[in-house]
């Protein structure tokens, strides 16, 4: 009898473990989604990654809005991989559990928006590391490169501090 309640248990904590991520994703305000969306388009199309990846978790989020319908965003976060491949027709949290076997991918976005949509310019900045490979440098590098954006001047973006 206690097998079955072990086996139940472990059931339910990979439901939950599962949907975890997709409720994070599910919580981030739209604007923040397309960031999260660019990222996650453009990793499907590097060949060395044979998972899908979905949204774990927020580590810095700033939205700036200077007015005009205009948003600048930063946004780091993780990703996790899947139990499913990248050939998966339709992946989804309940049939793409996470992997616990691999590395988070960390990634960094910083874009602008108008009108709900990311603009071509600036160009968005799209920077995903798997989490070991991460360093101290290449972390310096991001923020600089979104510091440096030609984000018209007087807007300080990574002076605002977002979710931690």
């Amino acid at each position: 009898m206690s097998c079955q309640l072990l086996f139940l248990l472990l059931t339910v904590g990979a439901c939950v473990s599962s949907t975890q991520g997709q409720g994070a994703y599910d919580q981030l305000p739209d604007l923040t989604k397309k960031g999260v969306d660019l990222a996650l388009e453009q990793l499907k199309l590097h060949g060395s990654i044979p998972h899908h990846l979905f949204f774990f978790k927020s580590l810095t989020l700033s939205n700036v809005e200077p007015g005009f319908d205009v948003n600048y965003i930063y946004h780091n976060f993780y990703l996790k991989p899947t139990k499913c491949s990248k050939d998966t027709v339709d992946p989804n949290p309940k049939n793409c559990p996470f992997r616990n076997d691999r590395p988070l991918v960390d990634c960094t976005v910083c874009y602008k928006t108008f009108s709900g949509a990311i603009e071509n310019e600036p160009k968005p900045y799209v920077n995903c590391v798997h989490k070991p490979a991460l360093t101290s440098e290449m972390t310096a590098k991001r923020v600089d490169h979104c510091k440096k954006m030609a984000y018209l001047g007087g807007v300080i973006l990574l002076g605002v501090t977002g979710e931690n």
